[in-house]
């Protein structure tokens, strides 16, 4: 008999976001100063300074880091550490997509452990991470694929090297999760796809991997069944609340499954894509999920799964993903890649054989 485990400890809280204050204050943060980390857009919309009002009540101030971008970067982060480190700040709400809630979680480590460069030290220099503690902190994503906010790990780029790191552990898990699918409403269509792929290549390779386990999996199947119906209509019909809905469960799902399994050999090819090419990490790491399903349905033995597999195969046949992958660099260009793709912490964690010319495969059209 196989020995599984299986523990997430981030309290889910499927409601509107008028329910903030009442869930900061069940947080051991409940005076001082806090940080909302999101983007310029969220402010540009009016929604930081919705959380102000909503939280006018509570004895806090806030402070605001909204220059957050897509894959959030060493430097920028440890400047943003740096910047704040005298404020004290007591705790940390992150509303935004993945890079907004990556970045919140990487500062609910770095500000209490209170050195400036941390990551370079830990990262860049390879010196291992010293977290010790973090900041009470709340997740609410804006946006459905990248379940950041149930996962242990944090993405962190360096675009001086070229290299893509995880701040990981329990540490980096945020305290809640908010959940209100009315935050994905306004959303680009291009931001829907992108973000909605990565909680379907999620799944995917929660599945097809060697730490699955039956929580893992049941997560991960239950994503896939949704997303496959859901995010053709979301794209379709944006204002559809239960397909958003149905959408924002498929990510959290997919999350929990890879906070057990990790991911696989579909995002060991997408990493040198968006750090090379800025191929969106939703796009780089589905394009390749058709063919990677063909490979995989040789190993699978149950027919349940194959026949889910085959479903969600057609709808991503449906969507032309590597005519958008091509959209950023040509066949040629990626190929020359390839050589970074065998990501080691990643690659080996697929349950089929791998090779150079197996993963050539995976990438060419």
């Amino acid at each position: 008999m196989s020995e599984w485990r299986y523990h997430n400890p981030v309290r889910l809280e499927a409601t509107v976001l008028e329910s903030l204050p009442k869930l900061m204050q069940t947080l051991d943060a409940a005076t001082g100063k806090w940080l909302l980390v999101t983007s310029a857009g969220m402010t540009l919309r009016g929604v930081t300074e919705r959380v102000k009002a909503l939280t006018s009540t509570l004895d806090i101030d806030w402070l605001v880091h909204d220059t957050v971008t897509p894959n959030p970067e060493l430097d920028d982060l440890d400047a943003v550490t740096a910047r704040l480190l005298p404020d004290k700040i007591v705790g940390v709400v992150a509303l935004g997509g993945g890079s907004v809630l990556d970045a919140a979680k990487v500062l609910a480590v770095t500000l209490p452990h209170g050195e400036v460069n941390s990551l370079k030290a830990s990262l860049r220099e390879g010196k291992g991470q010293q977290w010790q503690t973090k900041l009470p902190s709340i997740a609410v994503p804006t946006t459905s694929g990248t379940g950041a906010e149930v996962t242990p790990f944090a993405t962190v780029w360096d675009q001086t090297e070229h290299k893509k790191y995880s701040v990981t552990g329990t540490l980096v898990l945020p305290d809640i999760a908010l959940l209100d699918p009315t935050l994905t409403h306004s959303l680009p269509e291009t931001e829907t796809l992108n973000t909605g792929l990565d909680a379907i290549s999620h799944a995917c390779e929660s599945l097809w991997n060697v730490n699955k386990t039956p929580v893992s999996e049941a997560y991960a199947r239950q994503a896939l069944i949704l997303a496959k119906t859901a995010l053709p209509k979301v794209l379709t019909t944006p204002s559809d609340i239960e397909a958003r809905a149905a959408m924002q469960q498929a990510s959290v799902l997919a999350g929990l499954a890879i906070s057990q399994t990790r991911t696989a050999i579909a995002h060991a090819i997408s990493y040198p894509l968006t750090s090379h090419f800025d191929v969106p990490h939703g796009l780089a790491c589905s394009f390749t999920l058709p063919k990677i399903i063909d490979d995989f349905i040789f190993v699978c033995k149950e027919q349940a799964l194959i026949d889910l597999m085959r479903s969600v195969q057609r709808m991503l046949e449906e969507l032309s993903l590597y005519s958008r992958v091509h959209e950023y660099a040509s066949e040629e260009k990626i190929l020359q890649l390839a050589g970074e793709m065998f990501h080691p912490e990643r690659a080996g964690n697929y349950l089929g054989k791998l090779s150079s010319d197996k993963v050539t495969g995976f990438v060419k059209l």
